[in-house]
């Protein structure tokens, strides 16, 4: 009789154990799907943000002299800290995974994460 009872207690640690490694390598597989999704997130309203700075420079670029309009920039994206400038006519939005670049059209002054100012002056464009 002894015997058998140590027979089933070494059968439930083994289950047991079994179980567990199941749930970790489930809850694993679960967690970097989530982390791929959050990344692909990421990376997704990152490149917004610098489209949309594109996109309101070429808008005041093809406006004529006096154009003036305030947008806005997020100042994080998705909690994380990002860099957006603009350098060379270039347009950069970066994490430290990654980042866009777009070609803008000419552009005095820098970006700003918040409230930002764009106008059009003696067929220039101006930032802030």
């Amino acid at each position: 009789m002894r015997k058998k009872e140590g027979q089933s207690s070494i059968e439930f640690i083994i289950i047991f154990g079994a179980a567990l490694s199941f749930f970790v390598v489930f809850f694993g597989i679960i967690q970097s799907n989530i982390e791929k999704n959050n990344l692909q997130k990421e990376n997704t309203l990152l490149q917004n943000v610098a489209l949309n700075i594109k996109d309101e420079i070429n808008l005041a670029s093809a406006s004529s002299d006096g154009y003036f309009r305030e947008f806005k920039i997020p100042d994080n994206i998705l909690g994380k800290d990002y860099e957006v400038t603009i350098n060379n006519n270039y347009v950069y939005a970066s994490t430290n995974k990654g980042g866009f670049s777009y070609k803008v059209l000419e552009a005095e002054g820098q970006i700003k994460k918040g409230s930002n100012n764009i106008t059009k002056q003696n067929g220039k464009v101006y930032l802030n």
